[in-house]
């Protein structure tokens, strides 16, 4: 089902120009928004899910690609789905731009391209839950399920088009060669995910691996 949230971005998108359209037919896909010549795909999920479609649009027509990531979201819990709202709190997880990354893993083989935009709007949102029923019968506090998510407010966008406008995502002071650890440490973020990010870059182009350090492997940024 389609949430309030890629509602709101799909007219967020059309309303800057005044000729775009929403759920336009080409082939056998479905375009979110065409806005000047421009396919606009808005995808909140996997971007795995739609690697090929955008592939097979890459060959004829310029792309962009929305990705929203939630920076910050406001829990709307309602006593029954639809009903009455019995708490309102802000969720301690946050989201940054590094969190593109988790699905950039999956999306290496179409990005960077020539017709390719990669849009990441941070986002702040109301997710609206309500008790489950599921399994988990004797946990109802804590088995909510995800009613919808709307849009408050798009606080900021990153706009990607080659390798190095990723590499503007990393710490300025990093050394001429560097592991996983040392990329942890600059960006604040555990290692896992300085792995993650590791991985991207280097199969985009902008990460050399040059040798390893014990067990670790060694990069270098492509200037």
């Amino acid at each position: 089902m389609e949430t309030s949230l890629h509602r709101q971005l799909k007219a967020a998108y059309a309303e800057e120009a005044g000729d775009a359209q929403i759920e336009q037919p080409l082939g056998k896909y479905r375009i979110d928004v065409v806005r000047n010549g421009e396919l606009i795909e808005i995808q909140h999920g996997s971007l795995a899910a739609i690697r090929t479609k955008i592939a097979t649009l890459l060959k004829k027509h310029r792309v962009r690609v929305v990705k929203p990531i939630v920076a910050r979201k406001r829990l709307i819990k309602q006593a029954q789905r639809g009903g009455k709202v019995v708490s309102r709190r802000l969720s301690p997880k946050r989201g940054t731009i590094l969190d593109l990354f988790h699905e950039l893993i999956y999306f290496t083989r179409v990005f960077p391209h020539e017709n390719l935009a990669l849009e990441a709007p941070l986002v702040e949102v109301e997710e609206w839950r309500f008790p489950g029923h599921g399994r988990r019968r004797r946990h109802r506090q804590t088995d909510q399920q995800v009613e919808d998510q709307k849009l408050i407010q798009i606080e900021r966008v990153y706009d990607f088009r080659t390798a190095e406008d990723l590499l503007e995502l990393m710490p300025n002071d990093l050394p001429s060669t560097f592991d996983t650890a040392e990329l942890a440490a600059g960006l604040a973020v555990d290692r896992s995910v300085a792995q993650r990010i590791a991985y991207c870059l280097r199969h985009i182009g902008a990460f050399d691996e040059v040798g390893k350090r014990g067990n670790a492997r060694v990069y270098r940024a492509v200037a």
